[in-house]
C-alpha cells in the first residue's frame, strides 16, 4: 500500500512560519470567535503534502485548556467514509461481495424482518439504496432497557428491531440511514471474523492512524469537549445508543491522522493506489447519483469543479470534508460544537481556502 508522506506546515503563531500563513491563521481564528466555535481545526492537503494544518481556541467553552495539534474530535457520519473503505478492502480480498445479501449472512433474522428488506445487499446498505429508518441515538425507541447483552449483542438486537419496522415510503433514494451502516458493519464482521473495532484498528495500523471511539473527553477529560447548539458542554459519559452506531458515526480521531486517510482518497482518485484502480476509486466517490460508497458528490456552481463531500454532525461536534480530484486538493474542518453558526463559519472559511489553494 502507498504510505502517505506528510509535510506539515504548522500555521500556529508560535511556530513561526511565513507571514501569509500567519495572516490567514489570524483570519480563521477571527471566524472561530465570530461564529462561537470553542475549538476549530482545519487542514488543506494534496495527495502527497499537508499544505496547511491549523488549530485554535480551547477544549471547552471559557476553558483554560488550549487547542493542541493532536486533539481528538468525534467525526460523526464521516465514520461512514472509513467503513465504506473497509468494505471495499474486504470485497477486494474476496471475503465478501457487494452483492452479498444481508439475510444470506444473517438468515435467522429474515423471517422476523419486513419483506421490503429481504433482498438488500452490502452495496445497498453502503450506498443508501435500502429504505431503512434514518434513526439516530437521540430517538426514544428502542429503549436501552429492552436491549440486553454486551455491545455487539446490543447492536445485533438493535438491527433486528430496525428490520421489523415499516419503511418510510415518502422517502426517495438515496435513503440516508445510520442503521444501514450498522447492518453493513455486522456483515463485515461476519465476513472477516473480526470486530468492527479490530477492522478499524487494522486500517489505522496500516496508515499509522490512531482511531478510537466515543466522546474524546470520556477517554481523557483534557481532550476537547463537545458542545450543543446552545454551547452547553457535553459531560464525559458512555452512551449505549451511540455505541450501537459504531460503523455509522462513532469514530474519534485527530486532524493530522484524518488527513492521512483523506490523502489516501486523493491518491486513489489520481491513480496512485496500489490496491484499487483509479476507476474503482472514482466509482466509490462519484459512481451513483446522490450518494456513492461513503461519499456524495457536490458541484461548485462558480468553477464547475466537483467535490467528494461528507459531513459529520453527531450532536456536539461538526466535521466537513471536501475532496477535489481535478485540483488535487482536499479541505477538512473539525469543530467541537454543532450549531448553525459553526457551520456558517466553516463554509466561509472553506470558500476563502479554495481561493487561496486551488491552482
Amino acid at each position: 500500500m502507498l504510505l502517505t508522506r506528510i509535510f506539515i506546515l504548522f500555521a500556529i503563531s508560535f511556530y513561526g512560519i511565513d507571514f501569509n500563513a500567519q495572516t490567514f491563521f489570524k483570519h480563521a481564528d477571527s471566524l472561530r470567535q465570530k461564529f462561537k466555535i470553542p475549538e476549530l481545526a482545519y487542514a488543506v492537503v494534496s495527495s502527497d503534502s499537508v499544505l496547511e494544518l491549523c488549530v485554535s481556541g480551547t477544549h471547552k467553552i471559557n476553558g483554560k485548556e488550549k487547542a493542541q495539534l493532536n486533539d481528538r474530535f468525534r467525526i460523526g457520519s464521516n465514520t461512514k467514509t472509513v467503513t465504506a473503505y473497509i468494505a471495499a478492502l474486504l470485497v477486494k480480498q474476496k471475503k465478501i461481495a457487494w452483492d452479498t445479501r444481508f439475510f444470506d449472512v444473517f438468515p435467522e433474522l429474515k423471517s422476523h424482518s419486513h419483506p421490503a428488506y429481504h433482498a438488500c445487499t452490502l452495496q445497498d446498505l453502503i450506498t443508501f439504496r435500502i429504505n431503512l429508518l434514518s434513526w439516530t441515538y437521540t430517538y426514544e425507541e428502542p429503549s436501552v432497557h429492552n436491549i440486553k447483552g454486551d455491545k455487539h449483542q446490543q447492536q445485533y438486537a438493535f438491527i433486528a428491531w430496525i428490520l421489523r419496522q415499516e419503511p418510510d415510503t415518502a422517502r426517495k433514494a438515496p435513503y440516508w440511514s445510520n442503521p444501514s451502516y450498522v447492518a453493513a458493519g455486522m456483515m463485515l464482521e461476519k465476513a472477516s471474523g473480526k470486530t468492527y473495532e479490530a477492522l478499524v484498528a487494522a486500517l489505522g495500523q496500516t496508515l499509522r492512524v490512531s482511531f478510537s471511539f466515543g466522546q474524546p473527553n470520556t477517554i481523557d477529560p483534557r481532550q476537547p469537549w463537545g458542545h450543543n447548539q446552545d454551547l452547553i458542554p457535553e459531560k464525559p459519559a458512555l452512551n449505549k445508543k451511540l455505541n450501537w452506531l459504531g460503523p455509522a458515526g462513532n469514530i474519534t480521531v485527530s486532524l493530522p491522522d484524518y488527513c492521512k486517510f483523506i490523502q489516501l482518497q486523493l491518491q486513489g482518485l489520481r491513480g496512485q493506489s496500489e490496491i484499487f484502480t483509479a476507476e474503482e476509486f472514482n466509482t466509490f466517490h462519484y459512481g451513483l447519483p446522490g450518494f456513492s460508497y461513503g461519499w456524495q458528490m457536490v458541484k461548485d456552481d462558480t468553477s464547475g469543479l466537483r467535490y467528494s463531500y461528507h459531513k459529520g454532525n453527531p450532536g456536539t461536534f461538526l466535521s466537513k470534508v471536501f475532496i477535489c480530484r481535478e485540483t488535487n486538493r482536499a479541505f477538512i474542518f473539525f469543530t467541537n460544537v454543532q450549531s448553525n453558526e459553526a457551520e456558517e463559519g466553516i463554509n466561509i472559511l472553506f470558500n476563502r481556502l479554495r481561493e487561496k489553494y486551488n491552482p
